[in-house]
This record gives structure tokens, C-alpha cells and sequence, in this order.
């Protein structure tokens, strides 16, 4: 059976936490979120948590998820979500213990023993298995003198079960997926908590997001984003995106080691901003930095001019 789409939809705006307060980086904790904000709004972001059983890999890494400022941006000026400064969230938190709290700790408790009981079960079953395999377990003289309280060398054959109430089971322990009961929904800061990006980085990326691209980091290639035409799981990356200022001048060996660049690893080198001159700066400073009424910012997008540099030397 597959969920309902209403079972995978959390509630709007939803919380991003901003872990650091000096370098600000923004995470969710969520894999609702995260699964959700990937298939409905284009949005990657990164995993940068270790494995629960496997600590010491970095190849495959799990929640939480960290998102690049622009996302983040992107994301609260469109109504989806509000930062939630996790310090002072936490510490709010932990001040009082609420009785749900407690309750939660007691349910996580029971699962965790209910998960070691199966499992010894699971455990007794295969080894009574293979003691039948191996005919073990037919009754012979040294089997019944063990059973009277005789020690024999044969009395670790002998299934052992263990009672419901062991005082020696240990209850495993469960790591929660989400981030809600423990703690219950942090309120909403104001809206014009907004995180800071460059002007030019983020008018790229609201031009190609608006186009249906998805955008994940480029260091790997040495550029601004890696643009992909769809999901990454299922495409390769067709862009490697740099933004600029309109008037800014660009050294043509830049210009010439990207397009090498990207042609050696079968991309186009794409650079962008916005043109000068046919958006005021009162306007673009409006846009950057407010909302509009309805969400959208067509002025700024309209004005983004991008250029595709390839290598064509033989």
C-alpha cells in the first residue's frame, strides 16, 4: 500500500531550524519535510547525518537535511515555511517538561522492549530449528539427567526460553524520524526573518527554480549551483551555474575555464544576473527583500539574462 498524498503533506508554513548563530545554517529534521519539499518544490538540499548503524561511513548519509540560503529564502517569501531560531527553541523546551513528554519517552520504551522481545523470539525459533536439523533435540539418557538437575556437557543444547517479563531483556532503543511529539510546533518568528544571500545568487536561482530546474551546491565543478533538469536521482546535471552582476567585469580566462570545464564533464557553463537598467534599483531592492501580496516576483525573474558558454575547440 502506498500513503495518501494528505498523509504526506505537512501543515504550511513549516519550521526551519537555524542551528548556528554566527555561520547560519538552516536544517529539517523531518522526513516528511524533507520527502515532501523535494517532490512538490524542487527542493534538494543536503544529508549530513551519519547512519545510526553505520557511524564511521560517509557514503550514504541520512537526516537532518541542510538547505543553501537561497532555498531557505525561496521558501519563506513563498509562505512554505519560517525559520525557527532551534537555541533558544530548545532551551524553551527543555524548561518545561510537559506530560506528553514523558508520555512519548514511555511509548518510545515499550516499542524499543516490544522490538528486543520479537527478536529473542525470532532468535529461540532458529535455533529450536536447528537443533530439530540437526535431531538434537530427540529425548537420549544425557538429555533426561540434565533435565533432572545432572550437569552434563549437554545442557547448553537445550533451547532456553526466555519469560515475558526477563529482567534481563534490554529494550532496544528507537531513534524518532520526526521532530514532533518530543517537542511540540515552535511558533512562527516574523516574516522579515530572512537569511541573508547575494542579490545576483539569488535571482539565478529563482529564475531557473521558476523553470522547473532543481538546483543542488556546485563546488564539486567549482561553480554556484549544479542545475539539473529534473529529480537528480533520475537525471544528470545539464548546467554549471555561476551568477554575476550585470556590470561586473569577468577575466576571459574565468570565462574560457568554465566553458572547458563544463564541456569536459558534458555540461553547459551558465552564467547569469540581472540585467541593469530595466530594473530600477528601488524595485530590486523591494523584491529582494519583501514579499509581494501575491508571492511572486515576476519583475526581478523577468530581468535575469543567462548565458550558456560551451567549448566548440578542436
Amino acid at each position: 500500500m502506498t500513503a495518501s498524498d494528505d498523509d504526506l503533506t505537512p501543515e504550511v508554513p513549516l519550521p526551519i531550524f537555524q542551528i548556528s548563530q554566527k555561520v547560519k545554517r538552516y536544517q529539517i529534521f523531518d522526513i516528511k519535510v524533507v520527502t515532501w519539499l523535494r517532490r512538490t518544490h524542487n527542493i534538494l538540499g543536503v544529508l549530513i547525518g551519519g547512519l545510526p548503524q553505520s557511524p564511521q561511513q560517509n557514503v550514504f548519509l541520512g537526516l537532518p537535511l541542510e538547505l543553501q540560503p537561497e532555498e531557505v529564502r525561496l521558501l519563506v517569501e513563498n509562505g512554505i515555511a519560517y525559520i525557527v531560531d532551534d537555541l533558544r527553541n530548545h532551551e524553551k523546551a527543555l524548561r518545561s517538561v510537559p506530560k506528553e513528554l514523558e508520555e512519548y519517552k514511555a511509548n518510545l520504551r515499550k516499542e524499543g522492549l516490544a522490538a528486543a522481545r520479537a527478536f529473542e523470539k525470532q532468535k529461540q525459533q532458529k535455533t529450536k530449528e536447528v537443533l530439530q536439523r540437526r535431531s538434537v533435540c530427540q529425548p537420549t539418557p544425557d538429555v533426561e539427567n540434565a533435565a533432572n538437575g545432572d550437569d552434563t556437557l549437554f545442557d547448553t543444547l537445550l533451547p532456553r526460553s526466555t519469560t515475558r517479563n526477563s529482567p534481563n531483556l534490554v529494550p532496544y532503543f528507537s531513534t524518532p524520524t520526526t521532530s514532533y511529539p518530543p517537542f511540540p510546533t515552535p511558533p512562527q518568528h516574523p516574516p522579515s526573518l530572512l537569511p541573508d544571500v547575494s542579490g545576483p545568487s539569488y535571482a539565478l536561482f529563482e529564475h531557473l527554480h521558476s523553470r522547473g530546474y532543481f538546483l543542488s551546491p556546485g563546488l564539486r565543478f567549482g561553480c554556484q549551483f549544479s542545475v539539473y533538469p529534473g529529480d537528480p536521482l533520475r537525471f544528470h546535471s545539464h548546467f554549471l551555474a555561476t551568477s554575476a552582476e550585470w556590470d561586473e567585469e569577468l577575466d576571459i580566462l574565468d570565462i574560457v575555464g568554465g566553458g572547458r570545464l563544463g564541456t569536459g564533464v558534458k555540461k553547459g557553463w551558465l552564467i547569469g544576473g540581472v540585467e541593469k537598467g530595466r530594473l530600477s534599483e528601488d524595485t530590486e531592492h523591494e523584491s529582494l527583500h519583501k514579499r509581494t501580496e501575491s508571492g511572486d516576483h515576476k519583475a526581478r525573474d523577468e530581468n535575469v539574462r543567462t548565458f550558456c558558454i560551451e567549448w566548440g575547440g578542436m
